[in-house]
């Protein structure tokens, strides 16, 4: 269908948007309750929402180059910077960096915003009519790598994998030279007609010079141009594996409250920087509402990652996602499973999946430093127990079981794993099967939203 105002079809009914990824419709590395949304639509409408990794110009030729969208948003010269403010961090880029490592004192000025916060987020989109204390439910129709737009590549995605200063791995290397930084570069077929990746070649990062002249000796600051002159391809690595594709977006995030300008790299209550692979096609996402509009943005797509993403990336790789959004009013809410919801709830047909943090609300448990320290306070004990309570209050709320039988079900039938440790805000989830409830009346795989809305369910 032809697109207006992307839009299509006609007003007045539930109605599907078209946002691409370009400059203007894009931010980078932060969250803002301030920001002018790119698009507002009513609750059922359908949005399909192009997103670009940040690691785009570890490979330029494979990942921008020919590639309009992708060109707006990297565009990177001596006199012009399309998306200038990268991060949290001031405009000016004059304050000194924040935590351990490349984060200390002896390193300032990478940048505006200073790479305190790195993702490229589309949106915000305004969702007519959603306050505080509402939930969004998000559902997640298709899930599509975007194919690279070199004629030298054509069928094929690619994607990159930073084993980075923020990994967990990083302090702990066997060989030399220690320690290092490692890009791999995965390529990855557009098609779809091959559900896996294969590996292309890695190279060490070495110092990159910045267009305006700064040095970035580490991977510091978002989207610098990696001078493939400077380094070394190592080709045939991670011979005759297949790595399964499983498509999904790191980061899918409302607005946080607490400050005009919030970090993207650690989750919260509002999602975020999650980094739970199993946030792909056919999944549902339920959000709690924490200011007018809601304010919905989409980013750091993979193409593949494990639980733990170790080495602080995924497979990053461009693409893009159709999503229904639709809201549930607080006042509707009381008696349901989502009543009182503070945190991001995944659904799939067959699971349930509770997302706790070492802080469920950094923002607020950590006061007005809060973006600054929790980079040094995450920790996987913290996280666990903020799952364990999690799945705690869902299981005796919505499943109606007592205390004592939720904590046995939990030990006997409910599976915790780390979903991420390298995002400041350290992750566990906690996976509860349908199929326990079997025996329940009704249906027991049906989605929690079909008693809460008269919308056509998800298709």
């Amino acid at each position: 269908m032809a697109v207006t105002d992307g839009r299509i079809g006609p007003p007045g009914r539930i109605n599907h948007y078209i946002v691409p990824a370009s400059s203007a419709t894009v931010h980078w590395g932060y969250f803002s309750r301030s920001l002018q949304p790119v698009l507002s639509v009513e609750s059922g409408d359908f949005v399909t929402v192009e997103t670009l990794t940040h690691h785009a110009y570890d490979d330029h030729t494979r990942m921008i180059e020919g590639d309009p969208g992708a060109e707006s948003v990297f565009l990177w010269t001596k006199h012009t910077k399309n998306v200038d403010w990268r991060g949290a961090g001031p405009r000016d880029a004059s304050i000194h960096g924040r935590g351990a490592g490349p984060r200390d004192a002896s390193i300032h000025g990478r940048g505006a915003g200073e790479g305190f916060g790195v993702h490229i987020c589309t949106g915000p989109v305004l969702v007519r009519g959603a306050e505080p204390g509402d939930v969004l439910e998000v559902r997640i129709l298709e899930v599509r790598p975007r194919g690279c737009r070199n004629p030298a590549f054509q069928g094929r995605a690619f994607g990159s994998n930073a084993a980075a200063w923020w990994g967990f791995h990083y302090n702990d290397l066997l060989t030399e030279p220690k320690p290092r930084e490692v890009i791999t570069i995965y390529e990855i077929d557009a098609t779809e007609d091959r559900n896996w990746a294969r590996a292309v070649y890695n190279y060490r990062w070495v110092p990159q010079t910045d267009p305006f002249g700064v040095v970035h000796r580490t991977i510091d600051y978002p989207g610098v141009p990696v001078d493939h002159t400077l380094v070394e391809e190592k080709h045939g690595i991670l011979k005759d594996l297949r790595i399964p594709v499983r498509p999904h977006f790191g980061l899918i995030a409302l607005a946080p409250k607490e400050a005009d300008f919030v970090d993207s790299v650690p989750p919260g209550y509002f999602g975020g920087n999650v980094d739970n692979w199993r946030i792909g096609k056919g999944a549902v996402m339920y959000y709690p509402v924490a200011v007018p509009g809601a304010l919905f943005s989409v980013g750091d797509p993979h193409a593949s990652q494990g639980d733990s993403e170790l080495c602080g990336a995924a497979i990053e790789c461009s693409l893009t996602g159709t999503f229904q959004l639709v809201l549930h009013k607080r006042e509707r809410l009381a008696g349901t499973p989502l009543a009182g919801l503070d945190y991001p709830l995944l659904e799939t047909s067959d699971e349930w999946v509770v997302h706790g943090f070492s802080f469920a609300n950094y923002l607020t448990e950590l006061g007005d430093k809060a973006q600054t320290e929790i980079f040094g306070k995450s920790s996987l004990d913290r996280a666990m127990r903020d799952a364990f309570r999690k799945m705690r209050h869902f299981l005796m709320t919505t499943k109606g079981l007592s205390e004592d039988e939720a904590i046995s079900l939990m030990s006997v039938a409910v599976d915790f794993g780390v979903t991420q440790v390298v995002d400041a805000n350290w992750g566990i989830h906690a996976i509860l099967k349908k199929a326990i409830f079997a025996g329940e009346a009704g249906d027991s795989t049906e989605h929690l939203s079909v008693a809460l809305t008269q919308l056509p369910p998800v298709v």
